[in-house]
């Protein structure tokens, strides 16, 4: 995480005046709810789509060619889409060697120049993540397998988890910038 459990919960408790970066950051954070607990749902679709394939495999000796794929795209749609709630939470991994060594100010300026240098990797990735989503629909590419399903879905996933990853670090750049402390 960035900075530690103690720098954080030493922080006031903080909402940004400006009212659209109120009204951002409560629609980011419902969104984000829901996409975890969709994600969930994905995770233990998952879970049964591979327990179905070994079950099916074991007792029948018959093959399954969908189940992998499938999986997998549960699988990249619940990394993807929840990485911005990840990042709401701070949870990402953060070297925090510094942390004690730098004062409250000097550590809140590492803090939202790691978020500036984060963002901007990000806008890169979704950028490069939407036009691979739109080279394989319009290309009509599909997987190698016999299920042939479109990679255009995996894609779209990585591609709107990293969209929506970057509005939660912008979001996270603005806040410091338009806080007013509560009392």
């Amino acid at each position: 995480m960035h900075g530690s459990a103690s720098d954080q919960a030493a922080q006031p408790a903080a909402a940004p005046s400006h009212p659209l970066v109120a009204a951002l950051q409560r629609s980011l954070e419902m969104c984000n709810g829901a996409l975890v607990f969709l994600s969930a749902l994905a995770l233990v679709a998952a879970c049964l789509i591979l327990s179905y394939s070994v079950v099916i495999r074991s007792l029948f000796h018959s093959a399954t060619y969908w189940q992998d794929e499938a999986s997998v795209f549960l699988l990249v749609g619940a990394t993807f889409m929840t990485a911005a709630y990840v990042q709401s939470q701070r949870g990402h991994i953060g070297i925090e060697a510094f942390v004690h060594l730098l004062s409250p100010r000097v550590n809140a300026v590492r803090l939202w120049l790691i978020d500036l240098a984060s963002l901007l990797f990000c806008c890169f990735f979704a950028w490069k993540s939407w036009t691979l989503t739109h080279e394989a629909y319009v290309d009509g590419q599909v997987s190698n397998s016999m299920w042939s399903p479109p990679l255009a879905i995996p894609y779209a996933l990585m591609a709107a988890g990293m969209t929506l990853l970057c509005v939660q670090i912008l979001l996270q750049l603005l806040i410091p910038i338009f806080r007013k402390v509560r009392t």
